[in-house]
């Protein structure tokens, strides 16, 4: 049987060796954290290619010739002889307003005249005899002057008749309402059996679209720059300056417009010059009032490095990418940028051809994080521009 003291001994043994593992776990501390995990984003590889540098306006286009057609006489409106949105030649029938009280006027201006004419044939006989008679002195003085007054005053009452018979017939021919000018008809302002008033009611209005006016407004000192490119005068445009016109759709018109006018005056409100280009719409594509703009190019690079607009961050008044390294890390690069075009920014300083810029996936990255870097889609090519961003 073993002694107490041998037994206390192999019950030290084990609890000192315990004691020495957990003291030395103790001194060599926590493990190392593993390193971190490759942060997935999407990049784009900087490569060089053609762009158009461009400036953009605002505008709206107008047709060339607009005329609202309202009523000479005034009337119940009996007819309508045109389709809203017609085309429609100069002297056709748009409207007919009721005729029957302007053929009421007509007739009795008429009779007007006949009853004129009458009465001169009457004071002519009378003149023709007592002229003979007063230069014989067989009437007096006094009763040939009345006989010679009442001549003249029914020569005058023939012509104010038939002034009133022209009058009668005017108007007559006004309840025939024509087109003006060529071109198309717009929504009728009143239907038939509405009462219309002369020169005040609207009926519709005629607008001639082709050609078709583009217009819009440029800034002082933009208008100088255009007169300096293209040797622009408002005197005399020059229809060899290169204009596009985008339609709302961000489809481009396919006509070639033309400088046709510079106002003669800067608007004092807005600082701006208005101008207008003229372009063919036979095919009726153009509508009045359309918003559009206007495209000047005013340089072309052919190898350009462009980033997407997305790929760029602001901050105090600086601007930044995140590049991925040739160890596949991210690091922060201030850039200089130029104009905007389309989608994407064009780069003056900080990038090379062949770097390879961060698109997505930016917020999870500090400079030095390792990343697992995917090409993103290709960006659709643009060709408009825009201001680089302000500086502080």
């Amino acid at each position: 049987m073993p002694s107490p003291s041998s037994v206390r001994g192999s019950v030290r043994t084990p609890l000192f060796f315990l004691c020495l593992g957990t003291s030395i776990a103790a001194c060599s501390g926590p493990a190392p954290p593993p390193p971190p995990a490759a942060a997935e984003v999407a990049v784009v590889d900087l490569q060089p290619r053609p762009a158009r540098i461009t400036v953009e306006y605002v505008a709206e286009t107008e047709a060339h010739n607009t005329v609202e057609i309202r009523p000479r006489v005034g009337g119940l409106l009996d007819r309508q002889d045109v389709v809203e949105g017609a085309h429609v030649k100069k002297g056709q029938t748009l409207f007919v307003i009721d005729s029957q009280p302007y053929l009421a006027a007509r007739a009795e201006a008429r009779a007007a005249v006949a009853l004129a004419q009458a009465a001169t044939e009457q004071a002519e006989r009378d003149y023709e005899r007592v002229a003979p008679l007063s230069d014989m002195k067989a009437v007096s003085q006094q009763e040939f002057d009345a006989v010679r007054a009442r001549r003249s005053a029914a020569r005058a009452q023939v012509d104010a008749a038939q002034a009133a018979l022209r009058t009668a017939e005017l108007n007559l021919d006004y309840t025939t309402v024509t087109a003006p000018i060529d071109g198309i008809v717009g929504r009728a302002q009143i239907r038939v059996g509405g009462l219309v008033t002369a020169y005040s009611t609207l009926l519709t209005t005629v607008y001639a679209t082709d050609p078709m006016y583009v217009n819009f407004s440029v800034s002082e000192r933009r208008m100088l720059e255009l007169q300096h490119r293209f040797g622009i005068t408002r005197e005399k445009p020059n229809p060899a300056a290169v204009f596009r016109v985008v339609l709302a759709d961000g489809t481009e018109y396919p006509g070639t417009p033309k400088l046709d006018f510079i106002d003669a005056a800067v608007d004092r409100r807005t600082g701006t010059l208005p101008v207008r280009l003229i372009v063919d719409n036979a095919s009726g594509a153009l509508l009045a009032g359309q918003f559009a703009r206007v495209l000047v190019d005013t340089d072309h690079i052919d190898n350009a490095l462009l980033i997407p607009q997305r790929a760029v961050q602001e901050l105090q008044g600086k601007t930044s990418v995140w590049v991925v390294d040739a160890e596949n890390k991210a690091q922060s690069r201030d850039v200089k940028l130029g104009a905007r075009i389309g989608p994407d920014w064009l780069v003056q300083e900080g990038l090379k051809a062949g770097e390879r810029v961060v698109v997505e996936g930016m917020q999870k990255l500090k400079p030095g994080t390792p990343v697992n870097a995917s090409v993103a889609a290709e960006p659709a090519p643009a060709a408009t521009a825009a201001p680089p961003p302000a500086k502080s």
